[in-house]
């Protein structure tokens, strides 16, 4: 049985690995081996995790990076420009250290990038070592491995009002002299101390050099940071009194884990309360809009219309509609980073990520996950096992992103009534829980296994995570990642699903029918030839409404004959070709040629699906779009449905739901897994396993629903 060493807060080194780091090169990527200006001194900026070097690097460079109050954000090097005067700089963000001996390939990076060892990028001018003042005791041996590496340095003092605050004290200029180097206190959220380091920048030809280089043996380390951190007048923080009693009740076996489920709970609960509102008023517009668009061109410009009103418009803007959920989605996520809530989250979890055969560092990268697979497996450079970091990123995938969201959000609409209860909660938002929760076990289940078939003998590494002094995040921190998320949003809505809708619509449309055909198909249609005969004579009507009403009026129904010739074109396009040659892998499902073109389209991005259900819904029904989709029927009989039954009912939405859960359908995911691993063999992996395990366990569903409905 393997030993588990799981610190709340890590009081010394961690333990380094005595086996060198086998796994890809994570030097790629995005990490140019270029300056972004060229000729201009390149700074760059190291430390221990959650030090506040990306709050510095943002500040220097106006760039937004990802920040969080917990460990671990910081994955791999970011390059932004600084001007100072008439001096141009290139700032360095590397990912947080706590030695230059590494044990992970975060870490590797630091270690080749500041010792020049990288084979695609040199060592940088000058180093700016940034530590908190409240661990500055650990940050020691970290100092004192960089000022081995003989490069001008300068050392950046954070959290001194936090030291202060808990009764600790530290002269930061006599530190600066034992060190023998500059150094200088900053304050990020006040802006104290941001323009002496931006004039220490200008002068690193002056940088004062230590007189002797720093002992290189541990035990000489520890007498030369204690005679240092004498020189400096340094005393240790006390314990925070409201961090320990908070942390009693958090960190408690039973009572945190029992909150932590609430507060996810309460994060599902509110997306669809409160966003509700505003998803009905975003999408009340798009509707209005994309009637104006039919009134204008309908007679001049069908085909445009079409085009502008259901391709555009109905599809692009029923994913837009999310937005709602999404801020709030990112609103609490924020804040619960900024509180520092999330590195409590991962020493709770540890337990639990155990038995899976990961430590707890691996659901830091899980529950990025929760944005975005993406950052998610970028998130496992941070893990010191390469076979943790596969599985972990064979897991990833399973956690709920945000891209799952649209499809979740109006797919449990079509199942659940708004005002629906289980016992004091609501429906959807119980069910939504019920979704994320299964995607959180089956990621485990997929961790355990991987780890099982690939490291069967394997021994848990200690876990070490680093508790940050509870503190109300910055409104502008909050407001950049929620900005930034609605923007990433926005844009593949912009790009890649308006291109997808674009090319579905030409496919729904495509080839175009003559009225003759259409005329051949409405008298061999009992339904369409009583509604063409309504239109010749109203007064002689006998089509009904949904409500059993005769339905008499001459524009309602031109409506519908409108929408029986929009029926007739998709029914006989080339997506339902499309749609009816996959039919028999997803008859089983409960799925139609309609339901099946979103999901090929969905390959490319989930949220196209709900792009490729809101043009078909909107063309047969531009007034109520959504709410079409609770009354479309199936027009052919199929192995285990008939026509005029209900498309979307209880079993097949379900089915559609569970699909979601464990299908891979994002290409970027893979791209991501196919970076960090070296190799395609492991995102080929992912998208089988998860699309042969997505199409049973939707088919298991759709049978249990059905014997219970």
């Amino acid at each position: 049985m393997s030993t588990r060493n799981t610190s709340q807060q890590a009081t010394g080194q961690p333990p380094h690995n005595a086996h060198p780091y086998e796994g890809a090169d994570c030097h790629g990527g995005s990490d140019s081996s270029k300056t972004l200006v060229a000729g201009s001194r390149r700074i760059a900026l190291a430390g221990a995790p959650n030090a506040g070097k990306t709050s510095i690097y943002n500040a220097l460079t106006g760039l937004h990076a990802k920040t969080g109050n917990y460990p671990g954000v910081t994955v791999t090097r970011s390059l932004g420009t600084c001007k100072i005067g008439d001096t141009t700089l290139t700032i360095e963000d590397l990912p947080g250290a706590y030695s230059l001996d590494p044990i992970s390939p975060d870490e590797e990076i630091v270690h080749d990038v500041l010792t020049g060892t990288s084979t695609t990028v040199s060592a940088p001018d000058a180093l700016v070592i940034v530590v908190d003042a409240t661990t500055l005791q650990r940050g020691m041996n970290f100092i004192a491995e960089a000022l081995a590496l003989d490069l001008p340095t300068c050392l950046v003092v954070t959290m001194t009002d936090e030291l202060t605050r808990r009764a600790g004290h530290l002269d930061v200029e006599a530190l600066g002299q034992a060190l023998g180097i500059p150094a200088v206190r900053v304050v990020g959220n006040r802006g104290i101390g941001m323009p002496e380091l931006r004039e220490r920048l200008t002068e690193v030809a002056d940088w004062q050099r230590p007189p002797l280089p720093p002992p290189a043996t541990p035990g000489e380390v520890a007498s030369w940071a204690d005679s240092i951190l004498a020189a400096a007048d340094y005393e240790a923080p006390q314990q925070d009194r409201v961090t320990a009693a908070i942390d009693r009740v958090l960190l408690h076996p039973v009572a945190g884990t029992i909150i932590f489920f609430a507060i996810m709970y309460f994060f599902f609960q509110a997306i669809f309360s409160w966003a509700e509102p505003l998803k009905d008023g975003i999408e009340s517009g798009f509707t209005a809009l994309g009637e104006i668009v039919h009134h204008l061109l309908d007679d001049s410009h069908p085909l445009l219309a079409g085009l502008l009103g259901d391709g555009l418009i109905g599809g692009v803007g029923s994913v837009l509609t999310f937005i709602p959920q999404i801020i709030i989605m990112f609103l609490v996520i924020a804040f619960l980073e900024g509180v520092g809530y999330m590195s409590r989250a991962a020493f709770l979890m540890d337990r639990i990520m155990s038995r899976a055969g990961l430590e707890g560092r691996a659901f830091v990268a899980l529950l990025s996950s929760f944005a975005c697979a993406i950052p998610g497996i970028m998130a496992t450079r941070t893990l010191p096992s390469a076979k943790d970091r596969v599985a972990t990123m064979l897991a990833a995938p399973l956690m709920t992103c945000s891209a799952r969201l649209p499809v979740y959000v109006i797919m449990i609409s079509l199942l659940v009534d708004d005002d629906a209860r289980i016992g004091p909660f609501g429906a959807r938002g119980t069910i939504m829980f019920a979704l994320y929760f299964l995607g959180a076990v089956s990621a485990m289940v997929a961790a355990w296994v991987v780890k099982r078939l690939t490291d069967r003998g394997g021994v848990l590494l200690p876990f070490y995570m680093e508790m940050p002094p509870y503190r109300l995040p910055r409104p502008k921190t909050v407001g950049v990642m929620v900005w930034d998320a609605c923007k990433g949003f926005a844009k593949k809505a912009g790009t890649i699903i308006t291109a997808t809708t674009i090319i579905l619509w030409a496919l729904l449309n495509v080839p175009m029918r003559s009225d003759a055909q259409f005329d051949a198909y409405c008298t061999a249609s009992t339904e369409c030839a009583a509604i063409s005969a309504a239109a010749d004579d109203p007064s002689s009507s006998t089509v009904k409404n949904d409500d059993g009403e005769t339905v008499t009026d001459s524009e309602e129904i031109d409506k519908l004959l409108e929408a029986q010739k929009t029926s007739y074109t998709m029914d006989n396009s080339w997506a339902a070709s499309i749609g009816k040659a996959v039919e028999p892998v997803f008859e089983p499902l409960g799925y139609d040629w309609r339901i099946n073109v979103a999901i090929l389209s969905s390959l490319a991005a989930r949220e196209t699906f709900v792009a490729t259900l809101g043009q078909i819904a909107a063309a047969e029904d531009p007034e109520e779009p959504t709410s079409h989709l609770q009354t479309m029927t199936f027009r052919e009989d199929t192995v285990t449905n008939q026509a005029g039954d209900l498309l979307f009912n209880p079993a097949t939405v379900a089915s559609i739901l569970v699909f979601f859960v464990y299908a891979l359908q994002c290409m970027a995911t893979a791209g991501a897994m196919r970076r960090e691993t070296g190799t395609w063999k492991w995102p080929a992996i992912a998208y089988g396993y998860m699309l042969a395990t997505a199409w049973v366990m939707a088919a298991l569903t759709r049978v249990v629903i059905s014997m219970l409905v």
